[in-house]
């Protein structure tokens, strides 16, 4: 399959929420920071008690999620798509109300998988917004009841609830294919192609009610990115965990649009420990990115050997961080 993706002027990828808060990180080239040290916004002023003036700052949180505003610039016009809502019910509202943006800019909202760190903030932004019917895209397997089955006990994940989506005023549009949004300049790219012999998914402890029995859930299949082109300058990929494998995500983007420079890969590469470390980094350097910035998943060893392997591209990320692509 092939794919006309429309190119554009520019992309702003600001994190909203993600497992990093580093108010002292400085800008860096087209990094624009959040904090102490940034130039991304102001600092706001919260009341103090314990404070001798009475006011003290705030400070935006982390937590084990991810979301991400997407803006996109073309003909010196802005649109702006978010791109999945964390786990808590105030860690996205609360995020953006800290950095200024208002939630009823955006176009639409796509959620990367089912997962509940990457949805359950909808909750707060539903309580903000009222019944607007913006758009939700989002793969058909993203409803799918889910569990962990380890050795000493089972963990159900909380599953999205579609009545309750719906119910909130949403507009749920499901593609298992890809999909566009913003009159074709940003793609949805469904359900990626797994080729890579290395990317395996999920432990088989990752389980999926299916056909009214538990079977593995190793490839989560509702696992999808974001894709845009940004002109004379080549593709931005945007993850949210990605389950599909980063490269196998980066390989698909390219063969879909035709398109093969990388300018940027952002997001959840959930990249752990092993072989599969090694091999993703060589794998990653061989597309050559210009930007590189290993979110959410990535572990503390795999963005190590990101960072040394591809030191030039290499970002470090953390909420509030926008970059300027």
């Amino acid at each position: 399959m092939r794919v006309n993706l429309t190119p554009v002027d520019g992309v702003h990828v600001t994190t909203l929420m993600d497992n990093s808060s580093d108010a002292l990180l400085p800008d860096e080239g087209l990094v624009r920071r959040w904090g102490l040290n940034g130039t991304s916004g102001p600092l706001p002023v919260v009341p103090a008690e314990f404070a001798a003036g009475g006011t003290s700052y705030d400070f935006l949180r982390a937590e084990h999620g991810f979301s991400a505003l997407i803006e996109v610039r073309v003909d010196g016009r802005t649109r702006r798509v978010l791109f999945d809502t964390g786990v808590t019910t105030d860690g996205l509202i609360g995020n953006l109300d800290r950095l200024g943006i208002a939630p009823d800019t955006f176009e639409a909202i796509v959620f990367s998988h089912g997962h509940f760190d990457h949805v359950m903030g909808l909750h707060g932004l539903a309580r903000r917004l009222g019944r607007t019917g913006l758009p939700v895209l989002l793969h058909p397997d993203f409803w799918l009841q889910r569990r962990i089955v380890a050795p000493d006990r089972t963990l159900e994940l909380p599953s999205p609830s579609r009545s309750a989506i719906e119910g909130a005023g949403f507009a749920v549009v499901e593609e298992q294919q890809p999909s566009f949004l913003l009159d074709g300049m940003l793609l949805v790219t469904g359900e990626v192609d797994r080729t890579t012999p290395f990317e395996t998914g999920m432990p088989p402890a990752h389980q999926a009610f299916r056909d009214g029995s538990w079977q593995p859930d190793q490839a989560v299949h509702d696992d999808q990115a974001v894709v845009l082109h940004v002109r004379d300058r080549g593709l931005v990929v945007l993850t949210g965990c990605g389950h599909a494998g980063i490269v196998n995500i980066v390989r698909y983007a390219r063969r879909l649009t035709g398109v093969d420079r990388i300018h940027a890969v952002l997001g959840g590469f959930h990249l752990r420990d092993g072989p599969i470390v090694a091999e993703t980094v060589t794998a990653l350097a061989a597309e050559a990115p210009a930007v590189i910035v290993p979110a959410h998943c990535t572990s503390w060893k795999a963005q190590q050997a990101l960072a040394a392997g591809l030191p030039d591209a290499f970002r470090p990320n953390g909420v509030g961080s926008r970059f300027e692509l």
